[in-house]
């Protein structure tokens, strides 16, 4: 017990000084979100802080519709009760299966994933960094007509992920930026054209499936 205090404590100066430093809101597509701040993964640290809120005001909007999440990242948070597909996380609920080969049996109305594509491909046992382009087609393919599709990923960890990205070959309609501002994990909103490879970046892709 008295060998832990001290890394609590640490941690905890690590967040008091962030929260000062960092602020409570960031700015996204003219709204104000508040910075995500959880002792699970240390939030405060990495850019769950500004994905969590995001997707989440997706969640719930559909609230009540078919939602699907990829990756298991909202439960650890909120409380949920939406379909969660997950191939590694072993839990009641979870559906284990492949991103490339899930068949839905009704369709979604949202499907949201939190910086889990990325792995697709890179941390499986299959070393295919193109898996994860797979997945994005088969996903869509399990909207419903009028479904949307909400994905965050950083950009540097997949190379076949980064290529279609900056190639323009990714299914998506919509794509929005943001960037680490600071060592106190300050993020903001940029253009495409102000994307460089030397920063933290997270896209934020969207798909909406005509009806």
């Amino acid at each position: 017990m008295q060998s832990g205090a001290p890394s609590v404590l640490v941690e905890f100066l690590q967040w008091t000084i962030t929260l000062l430093l960092q602020g409570t809101r960031f700015a996204f597509q003219g709204r104000k979100y508040r910075y995500h701040h959880a002792m699970y993964n240390k939030t405060w640290t990495n850019e769950r802080a500004v994905e969590v809120p995001i997707i989440w005001r997706w969640v719930e909007e559909f609230k009540g519709r078919r939602i699907l999440e990829v990756g298991n990242v909202l439960s650890y948070y909120f409380e949920t009760n939406h379909d969660v597909l997950d191939k590694y996380e072993i839990l009641d609920g979870v559906i284990n299966e492949d991103a490339t080969q899930f068949q839905a049996r009704k369709k979604y109305d949202l499907i949201v994933s939190i910086s889990t594509l990325e792995h697709v491909g890179v941390d499986d046992d299959e070393k295919r960094p193109e898996k994860a382009l797979e997945a994005i087609s088969n996903l869509i393919r399990n909207l419903k007509p009028d479904g949307e599709f909400l994905a965050t990923f950083p950009l540097g960890y997949n190379s076949a992920l980064d290529n279609a990205f900056f190639e323009g070959t990714l299914p998506f309609t919509e794509y929005y930026y943001l960037k680490r501002a600071s060592m106190f994990n300050r993020w903001r909103e940029i253009s495409r054209e102000e994307i460089d490879r030397e920063s933290t970046i997270i896209v934020i892709a969207r798909r909406r499936v005509e009806g």
